[in-house]
């Protein structure tokens, strides 16, 4: 009998208020002490580059100077066809703002938004790059050993260790030169050795130790690599 009521004294025990109020305040603490629930990051997916939208862009904005399919007739004016699409949207970005100065492609670059500028590159990465060759057949040797070695006594850089031996370059690091006009490799070049263009700080350091002639070869050098 004794332990029966025992029994029935603890169960009208847990059955009680103050029980229940003792349960209830444990409760929030032992929440509070609980670590809080890390809320997951939404994923968005990047925008696919919408490549008719790029042609379209491309043939009204671009073809007049660049070609129908990226590859310039002008010495000029660049080939585009088949370059990274990563460095065209940096350029296109630094003619925009400034960083990259040019009279003319300032104008176009700033009517264009950044999703244009995307849907350009990638169309143009698509497009095959047409074959140049060397002119100045003379000064090929000097042109290559540039390319291919740098001139160590000068501490300038071969080309080749950034832009690779057949001239491809790096995806989303260095462009593409293969075939490349020599008068606009000559210009860019000549352009990063006096300041005027100022937007790869590498470039302008190897092109401020290159003089006419060595920029003239190796200009010449790239416009013949396959």
């Amino acid at each position: 009998m004794k332990l029966i009521a025992h029994l029935l004294f603890a169960a009208a025990a847990l059955a009680s208020p103050l029980f229940a109020f003792a349960s209830d305040a444990a409760a929030p603490a032992a929440a509070a002490s609980a670590p809080a629930a890390v809320p997951v990051p939404t994923v968005t997916k990047a925008t696919k580059p919408d490549l008719a939208k790029g042609e379209a862009t491309f043939a009204a904005v671009c073809a007049a100077c660049h070609g129908a399919d990226g590859n310039s007739a002008t010495p000029a004016y660049p080939k585009l066809a088949q370059q990274h699409p990563e460095y065209l949207v940096k350029q296109l970005q630094e003619f925009k703002s400034g960083k990259r100065v040019n009279a003319l492609m300032v104008g176009f670059a700033t009517m264009l938004s950044d999703e244009d500028m995307k849907n350009v590159s990638y169309w143009l990465s698509a497009k095959k790059a047409k074959a140049g060759s060397a002119s100045e057949k003379t000064m090929v040797q000097l042109g290559e050993r540039i390319y291919r070695g740098g001139i160590s006594d000068r501490q300038i850089a071969a080309c080749a260790g950034c832009h690779s031996p057949n001239g491809a370059g790096i995806p989303s690091q260095y462009p593409r030169l293969s075939g490349q006009h020599a008068d606009y490799a000559a210009a860019q070049l000549t352009a990063f050795r006096d300041g005027v263009r100022q937007n790869s700080l590498q470039m302008s350091q190897v092109a401020a130790k290159l003089n006419d002639r060595e920029i003239k070869a190796v200009a010449d050098y790239i416009a013949g690599l396959r």
